[in-house]
């Protein structure tokens, strides 16, 4: 019984620490609670990958940063690329990182920080396959299999460009660059700056003009819609982290920029 009580009021307890004032502003409700609630997928390396135990990455260093610049603790929320717009809209986190691309759709339903960089999508494939698929019009043909995980831009993209094309949905992200390396694929259709990543990581794989994407983008950090204060907070973080030189270490040890 005891036991119980403990839990419960653990529970209660962990549920007060993440409570928002009502009509606060962010800011404000980040302060006053003492928890900076941080949403990430966790799947998308080199910005976010949860471990067993812990969480690392670009956007993992630059969320612990943000919260001891507000004297603050962080907490991480995990979250997935389906439910990110509806997690956001429920106030389940106060910023979305992870690797997170500024879209129209996205635009249109909360704000975004300043980006901190560019980007664009480009093709990952074996490597032994790589210069087969140079061009949009190499890789949507019949019997070419293009490999991604669901919800995200990658999907949207591919849904968008490919109609020969088979695409193969595949749920984890995390295990989806070995399958591609296994076979499970021809190739994926991917961030340039994954595909430099996984091409470090996951042997047998090479990324495909990286340089030259076939679009461009940019990532940013999702903040809820119409917080001005907010956004501003996060914005001049952001600049002064840039004018400090950390923004640049932090690309250089997670994303080789």
């Amino acid at each position: 019984m005891i036991s119980a009580w403990r839990c419960l009021l653990a529970g209660v307890a962990l549920a007060l620490a993440f409570a928002r004032p009502a009509g606060a502003g962010t800011l404000a409700a980040v302060r006053a609670a003492g928890v900076l609630r941080v949403g990430l997928p966790g799947d998308y390396a080199p910005f976010a990958l949860a471990t067993a135990d812990d969480w690392r990455g670009f956007d993992v260093d630059v969320a612990r940063a943000m919260a001891a610049a507000l004297a603050v603790r962080v907490v991480f929320v995990r979250t997935s690329w389906p439910t990110l717009m509806a997690d956001l809209g429920a106030g389940k986190f106060d910023l979305g990182a992870g690797g997170i691309t500024i879209t129209p759709e996205r635009a249109a339903q909360a704000m975004f920080s300043e980006p901190i960089l560019a980007d664009g999508k480009t093709p990952l494939a074996r490597c032994s396959d790589a210069a087969r698929f140079g061009t949009l019009a190499a890789i949507d043909r019949p019997g070419i299999r293009v490999i991604t995980n669901p919800g995200g831009t990658n999907e949207s993209f591919d849904r968008a460009h490919l109609h020969a094309a088979t695409i193969v949905i595949f749920p984890d992200n995390r295990r989806i660059f070995a399958a591609l390396a296994a076979g499970a694929a021809d190739l994926m259709i991917t961030d340039a700056t994954e595909a430099r990543y996984q091409q470090r990581a996951t042997p047998g794989l090479c990324a495909v003009h990286p340089e030259k994407p076939f679009t461009r983008s940019e990532k940013a950090y999702l903040l809820p819609q119409g917080d001005r204060e907010w956004r501003d907070w996060v914005d001049g973080f952001l600049t002064r982290a840039r004018e400090s030189g950390r923004l640049t270490r932090w690309r250089q040890a997670w994303l080789g920029q």
